[in-house]
């Protein structure tokens, strides 16, 4: 391995475990070298999948075409969900255990079986089990959030934590275009949005995903999580804070900041 791939997976991983925001990544491994960017989040993912972490599905970042632009890239982004990650619907989260964080309303998706061979919309779909609202936690170990495209990606898509909501929809039962979202912070609206806002439709997300992790030889598995992308601005975490996540046709989930 590149001596530069492993500096910097060494000093995203540093910045993760003791909980101290890093320079840019881009600094070492340059601000444009994307295949360059994922091979830095690999070799965190296998170290701590060494620590004894779980993986337990996948995110989609960069799902809005306007924050595409701003990076400058054409397409979206993904990291490693791990089980350790994820908290209960309702459940606390300690703020400690965070780094500059930010909640973010999506649709999620549960494989119902692998995904492998060549992959279409029409696949993908019976592929996958169900629907279930969710609420994204996203992280920075860069300091400021100053990020670039292959900063965001070799720290692991900017992931950090997810909830889950309870109720479980066929695919057939949603339209996930004009789905509304509103997610409120301490009773009060912070975010509002619909299905369209990522990529037009969350299902384009999960479809590019599905073709990459399958050309790469690391196929969606049966039982997996997908976390699409949001559907409405991210809004920053404080201490204390209490999100709630509302989905047309897939309920409510929820989580604390203690």
């Amino acid at each position: 391995m590149a001596k530069d791939i492993l500096a910097a997976a060494e000093v995203l991983y540093n910045a993760s475990k003791y909980k101290t925001a890093c320079d840019p990544i881009r600094s070492i491994i340059g601000d444009s070298d994307v295949d360059k960017a994922y091979k830095v989040q690999w070799e965190n993912v296998q170290k701590r999948m060494a620590d004894g972490e779980v993986i337990v599905g996948k995110k989609i970042g960069l799902t809005s075409f306007a924050v595409q632009k701003q990076l400058g890239v054409d397409q979206p982004d993904y990291g490693v969900l791990y089980a350790s990650t994820q908290v209960d619907n309702n459940g606390k989260l300690n703020y400690a255990d965070l780094m500059q964080p930010k909640a973010e309303a999506e649709i999620a998706f549960v494989m119902s079986t692998d995904l492998v061979g060549d992959i279409t919309m029409d696949s993908l779909v019976e592929a996958i089990d169900y629907a279930v609202v969710s609420i994204e936690i996203v992280g920075s170990r860069v300091a400021d959030w100053n990020i670039r495209i292959t900063d965001t990606i070799a720290d692991n898509a900017s992931a950090s934590h997810f909830v889950l909501g309870d109720t479980q929809v066929q695919l057939d039962d949603l339209d996930l275009v004009n789905c509304t979202m509103h997610m409120t912070r301490n009773g009060e609206t912070c975010s509002e949005g619909t299905g369209k806002a990522c990529m037009d439709n969350p299902l384009n997300a999960a479809l590019w995903l599905a073709q990459v992790m399958a050309q790469q030889g690391q196929p969606l598995r049966k039982g997996e999580i997908l976390l699409s992308g949001a559907l409405g601005p991210m809004v920053a975490i404080e201490q204390g804070d209490q999100f709630t996540a509302t989905i047309e046709g897939l309920g409510s989930v929820g989580v604390i900041i203690k």
